[in-house]
């Protein structure tokens, strides 16, 4: 017996010995792994992410930039390579050169965005390697970054602690083995003295604890029949008084317990159900611990700690729950989406179906008012394909009143309705309805009012169907606290919805709502708010004398109310000075003035105004006559010239700083634009955004817009397909004109001498003209208008002297002279001799006016075509009186 305890104890010393051996080189070999994925990952993140990457990767020849930095990188890493791969997978650079060109494998998942690390097995070699996807600004993978260390030099450092281990495996293994044969002898020597006696006491030991334990203890012989049954053991299986020497199939512990015990396998705290308890079961078969063969089963009751595990597990996935509602709900400040990720987050964590009314005015901004029996369905989210309950966008009307739904709203609290079946209440309003619901499967139901700051904004309703037990007490807190989120991230959204409609109104209000009748420019134009509200650039088109236009295109810093009002406040000022017909230098050194009065206010306002300085202008002036366009810019971008041909250029123009600066003369540049061209006005919002620079943009708006023969509104359509992103993050005003030219017969120009004697033959040849364009009943008129502009010219003016009569949808008749004294209407007296030119001039046409050029000033007066002037007869009586 000694000799065989002696074997035994060696048997088991060697056993041990070998696993804890196996168990460190399996050890070794997962430290080795992890510790190469952590270094591979940490060398591949940072060359990805290191600055001259991206920038290598979007060179002309990345190649050359990065495989000197690949090389250096892998010497000083500790990795036996590193790789950098184009979004295709073939590599750019390697620390092996003769594998670049070539194409690596299983590395979509990086080219789609996704880090990852892996044991890689094949070409070239197998090795755990991690691959890092290497993005632009836009988030865009443009290459990858491979690194690794070959499998076959993982187990260096295990190999060289194995002999270390093994040496000191058998060293323990020598002295366990000496250890156990002197135990051996010691026990073989006390056990020769044991007799009847003392075996029967340890018996009664064993069996006082066998059955004293409060553990169920079984033992099955080899073929599955009761050898012994602890008191514990029969208290929890009931079995039955003659148990003993039953096959276990006939004990009637249930079927799973049952399959169990029979299999004869070993198991670990599996628990079954027997009877309305949970027992926690532990097998194991008794051949290798001597004896007959045989199996030993144990059982604990866990009937009360699964019940409160499963409560726990309850209370945890609620918290989970209401932590993702923190998360998830209010990402927009959008209401019908805050409302939809309510539904989102509720469903299937909380209910089957959850359904969102919210009131009309809710939806539309506006303070929560009306009937609160009336809502509109705006989310709607279930487990199933088909939903029984009215689709979202209809209108629910709460007719009856001791409805759940009224009850929730009248109270100000979720209302329960743990059985849909027998509410009748709910069945009350809609019975048909009800009953395609309970058809369905729903059949629980909370009911929760959505209150903010008091208010009622609308209701949620949570639905449980079949499979979903019933709702709780324990549920309506969880609903609750639900709706209370939902309800605070719902008002902010409809706060935010009713002030950038409030802007937005603004803003378009004191934008162009249409462009003005003229005949110089085909014009289109677009507008588009970014997306985190309203802002400053506007635009305008502005007939001028002569049949000019001016363009206007500004910008003002920053987004909000501010900035639109500033925006409204310039624009009015630029009209206010075009109607000056000054040039456009002078136009923005006005502008440029008033600018500096209203900083100059905000800075006295004690920090309540913002200042406007920053802010941009380009003001152009196009004469059809010529097709000379003039221009001039305060801090603003160039304009975009496309001759007839498609040929696209950005002309250099003088630029002068910002409104608001002060201290710099503004210059003007002028272009002479052939019929046809077209000039591209914007803003820097549709050039410049996150993804790009000013030149990538001005090189995108080149290619869009270099076609011949584009009219003005294709063009603004190609420039918002191409340019612009779906949530531009600037404001954009775009205006495209075309250029037109009068035809050179409706126009006639004659130098007249310095001599008051010229005024009669003017007369007679432009009343021959006006008859040769078919315009006699306008000839009277004319040639009075022209008789008082010319004569003032001579008598008042300086040489030269010239006469221009310009046909388009009205007629023209401008005097230019040398000299800048500027006429001015008054009322002659009676005793006057002069004085009532200009009034009658201002009586005979539809306008008239003065500019000023470089050298002199032009009086111009206008006529409508179609119909005589009709002058007021009284007043002409009254200034011929004399």
């Amino acid at each position: 017996m000694a000799a065989q305890v002696f074997l035994l104890q060696v048997i088991v010393v060697l056993v041990l010995v070998a696993a804890a051996a196996g168990a460190l080189v399996l050890q070794g070999r997962y430290d080795g792994e992890n510790s190469a994925r952590v270094r591979s990952l940490a060398t591949a993140e940072a060359f990805a992410h290191a600055p001259g990457t991206l920038r290598a990767l979007q060179s002309p020849n990345p190649t050359a930039m990065l495989q000197p930095a690949t090389v250096q990188a892998q010497a000083g890493s500790g990795v036996d390579f590193i790789s950098v791969l184009n979004k295709a997978g073939v590599r750019i650079s390697d620390t092996d050169p003769r594998l670049i060109g070539a194409h690596a494998q299983g590395v979509e998942r990086a080219a789609a965005g996704e880090t990852f690390t892996e044991r890689f097995h094949g070409e070239p070699s197998d090795a755990v390697r991690a691959v890092v996807p290497v993005l632009d600004g836009s988030r865009r993978v443009v290459g990858m970054v491979a690194a690794g260390i070959q499998v076959e030099n993982l187990g260096h450092l295990l190999d060289q602690q194995v002999p270390m281990v093994l040496g000191s495996a058998a060293l323990a293994l020598a002295l366990a083995t000496a250890g156990t044969a002197l135990v051996t002898r010691r026990l073989r020597r006390q056990t020769h003295g044991l007799g009847p006696a003392e075996m029967t006491r340890m018996y009664e030991h064993h069996d006082a604890v066998l059955h004293a334990v409060r553990e169920g203890v079984l033992i099955l012989d080899g073929e599955g029949r009761l050898l012994l049954a602890n008191d514990e053991a029969r208290r929890l299986l009931n079995l039955p008084a003659d148990a003993d020497q039953r096959h276990v199939t006939e004990l009637g512990v249930g079927p799973e317990l049952t399959g169990l015990l029979a299999s004869g396998e070993a198991v670990s705290d599996a628990v079954c159900p027997v009877g309305e308890r949970l027992l926690a079961v532990n097998a194991r078969r008794t051949a290798p611990y001597g004896g007959a063969p045989g199996l030993v089963a144990s059982f604990r009751d866990t009937t009360e700690l699964r019940a409160l595990t499963g409560r726990a597990e309850m209370a945890r996935g609620r918290l989970t729950l209401l932590y993702e509602a923190g998360v998830r709900i209010g990402t927009t400040l959008d209401v019908r989406r805050t409302a939809q990720e309510l539904a989102e987050v509720a469903v299937p964590g909380l209910a089957d179906v959850v359904t969102v009314e919210l009131l009309e005015a809710v939806l539309h901004g506006e303070e929560p008012t009306g009937a609160l029996n009336r809502m509109r369905r705006t989310a709607l989210r279930g487990t199933g394909a088909g939903q029984p309950l009215q689709p979202v966008g209809d209108l629910i009307q709460f007719v009856v009143a001791d409805t759940p739904m009224v009850a929730a709203l009248s109270q100000g609290k979720a209302v329960l309705v743990p059985d849909l079946e027998r509410a009748q209440d709910w069945r009350a309003q809609d019975p048909e309805g009800a009953q395609r619901v309970l058809d369905s499967g729903v059949h629980s139901l909370i009911t929760v009012p959505l209150r903010a700051r008091g208010v009622v904004l609308g209701m949620v309703n949570f639905w449980r169907a079949d499979g979903s037990p019933r709702f709780e007490d324990e549920d309506v807190s969880v609903a609750e606290e639900l709706g209370a989120r939902a309800a605070v991230a719902i008002d902010n959204a409809r706060r935010y919805t009713r002030e950038h409609a409030m802007a937005v109104t603004l803003q378009r209000s004191l934008l162009p709502r249409d462009l003005p009748e003229q005949d110089a420019l085909e014009v289109a134009w677009r507008y588009l708010p970014a997306q985190s509200g309203v802002g400053g650039d506007w635009f305008d088109v502005i007939p001028l004398p002569g049949f000019r236009v001016a363009l206007v295109v500004g910008d003002v810093v920053g987004h909000g109310l501010h900035a639109a009002v500033t925006m409204g406040r310039l624009r009015t000022a630029v009209l206010n000075f075009s109607s000056l017909d000054l040039p456009p230098d002078e136009l923005l050194g006005h502008l440029d003035e008033m600018v500096m009065r209203l900083d100059t206010q905000a800075e006295d306002a004690d920090g309540e105004g913002s200042l406007v300085t920053g802010a941009t202008c380009l003001y152009a002036i196009y004469d059809p006559v010529g097709g000379r366009c003039t221009l001039s810019r305060a801090g603003h971008g160039v304009p975009a010239v496309v001759d007839p041909g498609g040929r696209v250029s950005f002309p250099e123009l003088p630029l002068s700083p910002p409104l608001g600066v002060g201290g710099h003369p503004f210059e003007s540049g002028e272009l002479d634009l052939p019929e046809g061209s077209r000039l591209v006005l914007f803003t820097d919002g549709l050039v410049e955004d996150r993804r790009r620079d000013i030149d990538e943009g001005l090189r995108l708006l080149a290619s869009a817009v270099a076609h011949p023969g584009q009219s003005p509104e294709d063009t603004c359509r190609a420039l918002m397909r191409t340019m612009l992103p779906e949530h531009p993050s600037d404001d954009v005003a775009l205006l495209v004109a075309r250029t037109r030219l009068l035809d050179p017969s409706r126009v006639a120009v004659w130098e007249v001498p310095f001599d008051a004697m010229a005024v009669s033959r003017v007369r007679t040849e432009v009343s021959e003209r006006l008859t040769q364009w078919g315009l006699e009943e306008s000839s009277f008129a004319m040639e009075l208008i022209l008789s008082e502009l010319l004569t003032n010219a001579i008598r008042y003016g300086a040489p030269p002297v010239r006469v221009r009569l310009l046909l388009g949808r009205t007629l023209v008749c401008e005097v230019s002279d040398g000299s800048n004294t500027s006429p001015r209407l008054r009322r002659a007296t009676s005793t006057d001799e002069g004085g009532r030119g200009l009034f009658l001039v201002s009586q005979f046409a539809e306008r008239w006016g003065t500019r000023y050029e470089n050298r002199g000033k032009v009086i111009w007066a206008e006529q409508s075509l179609g119909r005589a002037p009709e002058p007021d007869p009284m007043l002409l009586l009254d200034e011929m009186a004399w």
